[in-house]
């Protein structure tokens, strides 16, 4: 017992969840940051279109965020917070500044696809460490995500 956390989880397997966790963290606040780019510099027919969109989606990715962060301090470790180590472990990179909503979109798609592959890690992860908490989270967002990437490649006509 003395192996357990203080949620009743194996020590060593919540350390390697909250890493990943880390890793996700990073991934989702250079894509939220770049999200909130995309709103702001938007330009060009699809304007209001676009800038509900990606408002709506950055909404939900700062949700995402703390949701992740909790998640880690649950566990009983600590969530990263500094964009120096979010840059440096983030699969997504930070984009220059986009006005054309196509290429925006695009960038959200690729965003999306990284984030998904992650959390499936960690839904692998979750499993076997019996950690229903983060598989549950981890199952949310991929459905929720997987509908969103289809409705943005519709829009892309994809």
């Amino acid at each position: 017992m003395s192996n357990l956390n203080a949620i009743g989880l194996n020590e060593a397997a919540t350390q390697k969840l909250a890493e990943k966790l880390n890793v996700l963290l990073a991934n989702y606040s250079i894509f939220y940051q770049n999200t909130r780019g995309f709103h702001w510099n938007i330009k060009g027919e699809k304007f209001f279109e676009l800038h509900l969109k990606f408002e709506e989606l950055y909404n939900d990715l700062l949700l995402k965020i703390d949701e992740v962060a909790e998640r880690i301090l649950t566990l009983g470790f600590t969530p990263e917070h500094n964009y120096s180590k979010y840059a440096k472990h983030s699969a997504i990179k930070e984009s220059e500044k986009i006005s054309d909503g196509i290429e925006a979109v695009r960038q959200i798609l690729e965003a999306f696809k990284s984030v998904i592959i992650l959390q499936r890690e960690i839904l692998s992860l979750s499993a076997e460490a019996n950690d229903e908490g983060t598989n549950a989270l981890m199952s949310d967002y991929i459905r929720f995500q997987e509908k969103q990437v289809w409705m943005y490649s519709a829009f892309l006509k994809n």
